[in-house]
Order: structure tokens, then sequence, then C-alpha cells
């Protein structure tokens, strides 16, 4: 059950009868989730925000041909990453994409700050080499690893076989582990 009480399902109901509140209660209850996703899948928050924003439109045009039975939360993961693939395409970016802002960081304010900043480094790193990844691997790997979803989860969304995507998931990890072993041999 949601703040409002109701399930997924019934306010997917309620907004296809045009109920505003129902919807937007369905942003609020996958925005945070669906924006981290697209923040790993593109590196930039401005591109997290601009392909969210763009799932959540794709939403409101498809109410109606959304299956209740599925979970919404797996309907919208793939309509972010297609939008991210569709940003990645519009901007013709390199694989390398620029960090630009930090994502918030909730630390305990009493902590060492070298400590702090030795892990924000770290966070840093991975995001970057993530972007180093293959698209196909990329979003393989944080939809399994980074979002908790099943490979036959990650396949309907990716479009692809279950062993296609143990194949993109083991490929990104060999290729982030070489990736990072250079920056902590770097960091000795």
């Amino acid at each position: 059950m949601r703040e409002s009480g109701r399930s997924e399902a019934e306010l997917l109901s309620l907004a296809r009868g045009g109920n505003l509140d129902a919807f937007d209660e369905i942003v609020r209850l996958h925005e945070r989730r669906i924006y981290a996703l697209a923040l790993r899948l593109t590196g930039t928050p401005e591109d997290a925000q601009d392909a969210m924003q763009e799932a959540f439109v794709r939403l409101f045009r498809n109410l109606a041909r959304v299956d209740c039975q599925d979970r919404l939360g797996s309907w919208l993961a793939t309509v972010v990453v297609n939008a991210c693939r569709d940003l990645g395409r519009a901007r013709q970016r390199s694989r390398l994409v620029p960090m630009g802002e930090k994502l918030a960081v909730f630390a305990d304010p009493g902590a060492n700050p070298e400590v702090l900043r030795s892990g924000e480094e770290r966070e840093e790193q991975l995001r970057s080499c993530l972007q180093r990844l293959p698209e196909r691997e990329r979003a393989a790997l944080t939809l399994r690893e980074l979002e908790g979803l099943s490979t036959q989860e990650v396949a309907r969304i990716l479009g692809t076989s279950e062993s296609t995507v143990r194949v993109h998931i083991c490929s990104a990890r060999i290729k982030l582990r070489k990736l990072l072993a250079g920056w902590f041999e770097e960091k000795l």
C-alpha cells in the first residue's frame, strides 16, 4: 500500500481516468529510483533529469497501454534506459562523459574529512569507469547490480536474452576490475 492507502494498480487505474493526483503519487513513488538509474547510465545530473522526465512523459502518454500486472518500476526502467540511449545518440557523446556535479553525500558531520574525501574520490572514479563501459554492458551491470533486478528482468528491459545479459555483466565486471586496478595502483 502507498501513502494514500492505494495499491499501484489502483493508482494506475485512477490516473488512466484522468486523476492527476494519482499520477503525481506514481511519480513520487518512482522518481528517486528512476533518477538514480538515469544518473548511473548518463553520468550527468542534467541528462539524468532529462531522461527521467522523458520516462514520466512517456508513462503519461501510454497510461492506457501499461499493464497493471507488470511491475511499473520495471516498465519505467525500460523506458529510462531507452531515453538514456536516445539522449546519448542525440548529443553524440563519447564514451567518457565529464562527471559534472557530484551526487549529494550524506555523511556523519563528525566524520574524518580525509576519509570522506577518499570515499568521494572512489565513488567518482567508479562513476567515471562505468561511463567508459559500452552502453549495453553499463546498462546490464547497473540494472543487475545497482538496481537489484533479476537477470530475467534485465533481459526484458534491454530486449535481449538472459545469457546475453550474463555475458554483458561478466564483460563489464572484467573491464571495471582492470580500470579500477589501474586507478588503485596510481593511488599507491
